[in-house]
């Protein structure tokens, strides 16, 4: 017999309520408890998107680090298309967007992946994808 299984990535945060509102608005997702108190997950047409969990010692990650080494982030599929519509989106729910210094980049913003950090810190990308439509 197989287990039922399913996997998500969890965010941790001191205060995750606030933040699980600015990925439900950013992902047109809805949030649910988790299976324990301190964790809210958010689920989309496709099923569960995100995990926040409260965690009070949560420290932010530092972006970039000093050996510029990549660290997990979100990726958040757009149409081509769409792209400036959802940077606006993104930075009216509370991003912050990253310049191409602090990300290590020298690529123009306006046809490459934007990158941003959510109100907790925590970096995500909003990246052009084939096939999708706005």
């Amino acid at each position: 017999m197989t287990v039922s299984k399913t996997g998500v990535l969890v965010l941790d945060s001191t205060d995750p309520e606030p933040l699980a509102r600015f990925y439900a608005a950013l992902l047109d997702a809805t949030v649910e408890p988790g299976g324990d108190g301190d964790l809210l997950l958010l689920s989309g047409s496709t099923g569960i998107v995100l995990g926040i969990h409260r965690d009070v010692g949560h420290a932010p990650p530092s972006w970039p680090r000093p050996d510029d080494s990549q660290q997990s982030h979100l990726w958040i599929v757009v149409a081509p298309n769409a792209l400036d519509e959802a940077e606006r989106e993104a930075v009216s729910l509370g991003a912050r967007p990253l310049t191409a210094e602090q990300n290590g980049t020298r690529t123009d913003r306006r046809t490459d992946v934007r990158r941003f950090m959510d109100p907790a810190g925590h970096t995500f990308v909003l990246a052009p994808a084939r096939g999708v439509s706005p």
